[in-house]
C-alpha cells in the first residue's frame, strides 16, 4: 500500500479536477489526483459534453446530406452504434491529450474510489475492493462530478430502460423512444434521436421547455421540435415504468400510457458524493448528494473544497474548470479575487442549437427595466442563404435609454459559437452605448456574425 504526504489533493479529472489540479502543481504544489475511472476526462469525456456532443454532430450531418436534393439519391443509413463510433475517436484523442497534462506537470495520478479517513487523510481503493494508497495532504479539492438521478421505483437494470450514461451502451436502433424529462440533456436527445428516424415522445414535468430561457426563445424551440416529429406532452409525471416483451409502457399519473421501445429517464442528476463518506467527517451533503460551498468554494472544512456538478449550479464544464482554478488559487494564496463572471452564456446542443446570455425579457419586465429588443433573422442573412441554414434568429436585448447590451438570445446554427461575440460586449465594464458597437462595427461579409448589425440596427430603429 503506497502512503504518501501531498500538498493538494484532488479527487476527479473531470473540468473542475483538471483546473485545480493544473493550477495547484505550476504553482509548485505537490498535487496527486485520484479517479475513479480507469481514464482521465471524468463525466465530461466519457459519458456526458464530449460523447453526445460528438453523437449530435454526427448525426446532424448526416440529415443534413439527406435533406440536401443533390445526395438525395445517396443510401445512407448508419445504426445508432455506427455513429456512437465517431464519438469514441473524440473520447480517445480527449483522454491522451489530457493525460498529457497530469504527466507533464508530474501530478500523481491514483486510479480507485477515494473516501476520507479523516479530514486529512483518504483511502484509495481499487475495482477489487483493495485498498491500494492512504494519502494525506494540507488541502482537497472534491470535484467527483455527478450522475443521472435514478428514482428507487425505476429498475435501471432493465434491457429497455436507459439513463444518459447507459444510452451510450445502445447497440441498435431503436424505433421509437420516450425520453422523460425535458431539460437540456432530454432535449439534446431527443433531438438526436429524431434525427435518425426514431419515433420520439418528449415527456415534459413542467409547463413549458426550458424555463429558464427566454420566452420567445422556448416558443421556438418547441415549434421546431414539433415541426421535426417530436411529440411534446407538458406537465405530465410518472406513476410507474413497465417493461413488456417488445416494448417499456411508461404509466403517467394523469393515466395516460406512453408506450415505445426504450426509455431514456433524463429528470436530474446526483452529486457523486456517497462513495467519500463525507459525514465521517462533518460534511453533510443535501438530499440531491451535492456539497454546501462559500463563495472561496470551501466546504464547512475550511481546508477541503469542492467544484463543478458536485456543488450543483450551473453545472457546466466550462465553468467547472474555472471553479477548480479558483479553489486551487486560494489554497496557494489564502485569497481569491476572480469570480465566475456575472454572466455565464448556455449552449444547448439541440437541432437547431440555442445559446443565451444575460437577462430574459421576463426578468426586465419584473425588474422594470426599460428595454428594446432587436431581431435579425436568419433568412435574411446572405451566409445563411448559401449555407442553407436559415432557421434561426438573433435577439439583443438593450436599455431605452443607455443603450447598454442587456442579453443576447441566439436561436440556429452555430448560435453556442455566435454568442460569444455579443458576450465579450456585455462584459465590458463601461458598458454604455454597447449596442452602438454593433452598428458601427464593420463585419466579414457574408458571415452570421452580420446578425449582430442586422438586429442592432432593427432595434434602435424602434426608439
Amino acid at each position: 500500500m503506497d502512503e504518501k504526504k501531498f500538498d493538494v489533493i484532488v479527487i476527479g479529472t473531470g473540468p473542475g479536477g483538471e483546473g485545480a489540479s493544473m493550477k495547484a502543481s505550476k504553482s509548485g504544489k505537490s498535487v496527486a489526483v485520484i479517479e475513479k475511472y480507469s481514464q482521465v476526462g471524468g463525466g465530461c469525456t466519457h459519458w456526458g459534453t464530449i460523447p453526445s456532443k460528438s453523437l449530435r454532430q454526427v448525426a446532424s450531418q448526416l440529415l443534413d446530406i439527406k435533406s440536401n436534393p443533390l445526395l438525395e439519391k445517396l443510401s445512407l443509413n448508419f445504426s445508432y452504434a455506427e455513429l456512437l463510433k465517431t464519438a469514441e475517436s473524440v473520447i480517445r484523442k480527449q483522454v491522451k491529450m489530457r493525460q498529457t497534462f497530469y504527466d507533464r506537470n508530474e501530478v500523481s495520478l491514483y486510479s480507485g474510489v477515494a473516501k476520507f479517513i479523516d479530514s486529512n487523510t483518504i483511502e484509495v481503493t481499487n475495482d477489487t475492493g483493495i485498498i491500494i494508497a492512504k494519502l494525506k495532504a494540507d488541502s482537497f479539492v472534491i470535484a467527483s462530478g455527478s450522475r443521472p438521478y435514478h428514482p428507487n421505483d425505476v429498475d435501471f437494470t432493465k434491457k429497455r430502460i436507459f439513463d444518459s450514461d447507459t444510452i451510450l451502451n445502445l447497440d441498435h436502433t431503436p424505433s421509437s423512444i420516450t425520453v422523460y424529462g425535458a431539460g437540456v440533456i432530454g432535449c439534446e436527445y431527443a433531438s438526436i434521436f429524431r434525427s435518425i428516424n426514431c419515433k420520439v415522445n418528449l415527456i415534459n414535468t413542467r409547463d413549458k421547455l426550458l424555463s429558464f430561457l427566454d420566452d420567445e426563445i422556448i416558443d421556438a424551440l418547441s415549434y421546431h421540435l414539433r415541426e421535426q416529429g417530436i411529440l411534446i406532452r407538458h406537465n405530465e409525471i410518472y406513476d410507474r415504468v413497465e417493461e413488456t416483451s417488445d416494448s417499456v409502457i411508461l404509466h403517467m399519473k394523469s393515466g395516460k400510457q406512453i408506450k415505445s421501445d426504450i426509455l431514456l429517464f433524463a429528470n436530474g442528476r446526483t452529486g457523486n458524493s456517497a462513495e467519500l463518506d463525507l459525514t465521517k467527517i462533518g460534511i453533510k451533503p443535501n438530499s440531491r448528494e451535492q456539497i454546501d460551498v462559500n463563495e472561496n468554494y470551501q466546504t464547512t472544512i475550511p481546508h477541503i473544497y469542492a467544484v463543478g456538478d458536485i456543488i450543483g449550479y450551473p453545472s457546466l464544464a466550462s465553468a467547472a474548470y474555472d471553479q477548480g482554478r479558483f479553489a486551487a488559487t486560494h489554497i496557494i494564496e489564502g485569497k481569491c479575487d476572480a469570480k465566475l463572471v456575472q454572466f455565464i452564456p448556455t449552449g444547448i446542443y439541440t437541432s437547431p442549437e440555442i445559446s443565451s446570455i444575460g437577462k430574459t425579457e421576463k426578468e426586465l419586465t419584473d425588474e422594470k427595466i426599460p428595454y428594446e429588443v432587436g431581431h435579425a433573422s436568419f433568412k435574411s442573412l446572405a451566409r445563411a442563404q448559401i449555407t442553407g441554414k436559415t432557421t434561426g434568429m438573433l435577439k439583443l436585448l438593450f436599455h431605452r435609454e443607455t443603450l447598454q447590451l442587456l442579453g443576447i438570445h441566439c436561436f440556429g446554427y452555430e448560435a453556442s459559437e455566435i454568442v460569444h461575440i455579443g458576450q465579450a460586449i456585455l462584459s465590458q465594464k463601461d458598458s454604455a452605448n454597447s449596442l452602438l458597437y454593433f452598428i458601427n462595427t464593420t463585419f466579414n461579409y457574408p458571415t452570421m456574425a452580420e446578425a449582430y448589425r442586422v438586429a442592432a440596427l432593427n432595434g434602435i430603429n424602434r426608439i
